[in-house]
């Protein structure tokens, strides 16, 4: 075997966690009985040593200065996410659309509308907006599924593509560390940036959303229950689907709380991350005899250049801790909250975050594992499969393509996006900016080629995330909702398998053209055609409704 890696038993420890995270529905326990399998390896079998090598491994993770702020981010929007709900502002401004808001259509739009304003966190959306809304939803007789529906499509779609929230950070600790990205000479968030346009499951399925809101063109299943709750028929059919599992109660807000309340508070993470991602580059510049001053730091490096070249784990760590200090003053200040309320509230915050925090960190570790090449004492699987494909000559227009559909596959089999962009980031990584040399594509065209490849990966994985049955986001959307589970997978499915297609069509026309623009144009042509065909070939009138 190579020196660099251990040939085939390099895919067992991602291999063994997709299926243990299959079998168990559990990925905390999948992560690390993964991360061991790895470390076995690596140890030759001795189980003493790979316990040892686990538990440095974990420690080394975390003792990181990158991980642990990224670590501290996420804790910290626990905090102010738990200021948030707990001082009554989202429903404040649920209960204002309830009164503002006369038709279906309204309700649809600023539903979907809420949930792109809440983008920095997927569990957050779906719990808080779900139980906002639902009275209105039941009001207007939309199905309960359709809110489940919009909540879902509006959690991990919209996290994956704002540029400020915990999944950009988890994003960018995945590749920041390879050396194969460190060459392509671009800023950790500038390619993260640069994946965006290349991320089409994700654009699509968030803009679905607003066209079927807007056209009502429901088709499939979602046609069926959203005839049946405009009939008042039921808003969920307890007899097909089975009974509503659970639901977060509304919960009465403060009586001095506003929508405004909310807003402030958002707004601020907003202005304050946006202040510090080129901040703290001028900051960093500061050494005491070149540049001896921020102001000479600013003189000197442009804004945007500050921007590339920021540690964004430091710039949204300073922002949520300011962000999060400005609202508890705020909310103790407009008296939605005392201190004791805020301090239970920051204390439900945190706790909310611990098992997020949990899979950071292992996602973090099997990503070490699997990527350290075999002589640092990791299995090297992103080689291995590199040396499959380079010597097997595949063809390199394709390779997005197969590797948004593994990503899919990986992340509806195991319910997790977080797991399979750990698994999958340093897989595909390294193959794509080989088979970028040696077809010899200009620097230029190598960043859009890994772009690409990556946009995939987050699009595939974030699939998983929006509908597998065993996805927490999806668990979540139910219960917000106060949905039927089984009727919100499968009034939900169709839409994420159509969306998966277009953006499979888009992918290989990316693949041939590393073009972005045109992997939009192409990803579109079936997307807008679909919208409008499938209505009339599978809606409502095909249930009899």
């Amino acid at each position: 075997m190579e020196l660099t890696h251990y040939g085939l038993l390099s895919i067992l420890p991602p291999l063994l966690t997709i299926v243990l995270a299959v079998v168990t529905k559990d990925v905390i326990v999948s992560l690390f009985l993964g991360i061991l399998s790895g470390t076995l390896i690596a140890a030759g079998g001795n189980p003493y040593t790979a316990l040892i090598n686990l538990s440095d491994l974990i420690a080394d993770t975390l003792a990181d200065g990158w991980n642990i702020r990224i670590m501290l981010f996420t804790i910290l929007l626990g905090l102010l996410v738990g200021l948030l709900a707990k001082s009554g502002a989202a429903y404040a401004l649920g209960d204002w659309a309830g009164k503002k808001i006369k038709s279906r259509t309204g309700a649809l739009i600023f539903t979907w509308f809420f949930g792109i304003l809440i983008f920095f966190d997927d569990y957050f959306n779906s719990l808080t907006i779900g139980t906002c809304m639902r009275p209105l939803f039941d009001a207007k007789k939309i199905s309960r599924a359709k809110l489940a529906y919009i909540l879902d499509s509006t959690a991990a779609p919209v996290c994956i593509i704002a540029p400020i929230s915990g999944w950009v950070a988890f994003v960018i600790g995945t590749y920041k560390a390879m050396p194969e990205w460190q060459g392509l000479g671009v800023g950790e968030l500038t390619f993260f940036l640069r994946t965006i346009p290349f991320n089409l499951y994700a654009i699509f399925a968030v803009f679905m959303v607003l066209f079927i809101s807007i056209t009502h063109k429901d088709f499939g299943p979602m046609a069926r229950s959203e005839a049946r709750a405009e009939k008042g028929l039921g808003l969920y059919d307890e007899e097909k689907y089975g009974v509503v599992v659970s639901q977060v109660e509304s919960k009465a807000h403060t009586s001095n709380a506003k929508p405004i309340d909310f807003v402030i508070p958002i707004l601020s993470v907003i202005v304050i991350a946006l202040f510090f991602f080129p901040m703290v580059t001028w900051m960093g510049a500061v050494d005491g005899e070149a540049i001896k001053s921020v102001g000479q730091a600013m003189a000197e490096i442009p804004l945007g250049q500050a921007f590339n070249d920021t540690d964004s784990s430091k710039a949204l760590m300073y922002a949520l801790i300011f962000s999060t200090c400005f609202s508890y003053v705020y909310m103790i200040a407009r008296k939605l909250l005392n201190i004791t309320a805020a301090g239970e509230a920051l204390l439900d915050g945190f706790r909310a975050m611990v098992p997020a925090a949990m899979i950071l960190t292992l996602a973090w570790s099997i990503g070490t594992i699997i990527k350290t090449p075999r002589a640092d004492g990791g299995v090297g699987l992103g080689l291995y499969v590199a040396d499959v494909v380079v010597n097997g000559n595949f063809p390199m227009f394709l390779f997005p393509a197969v590797v948004f559909v593994l990503a899919c596959i990986i992340s509806f089999a195991a319910g997790t996006s977080w797991g399979t962009m750990g698994i999958m980031v340093p897989v595909a990584l390294p193959i794509i900016v080989q088979l970028s040399k040696m077809a010899g594509l200009s620097p230029a065209a190598t960043v859009n080629a890994t772009a690409l490849t990556i946009g995939v990966v987050l699009g595939g994985a974030v699939f998983g995330d929006h509908c597998s049955p065993i996805s927490d986001t999806t668990i979540l959307s139910s219960t917000g909702a106060a949905s039927p589970h089984l009727e919100h997978v499968a009034t939900q499915l169709p839409y994420a398998l159509f969306v998966a297609a277009c953006a499979l069509l888009g992918t290989v026309a990316g693949g041939l053209t590393w073009n972005p623009f045109v992997a939009l144009i192409v990803t579109a042509i079936p997307f807008v055609a679909g919208t409008l065909l499938l209505p009339n070939w599978f809606g409502p009138k095909k249930y009899g409704l």
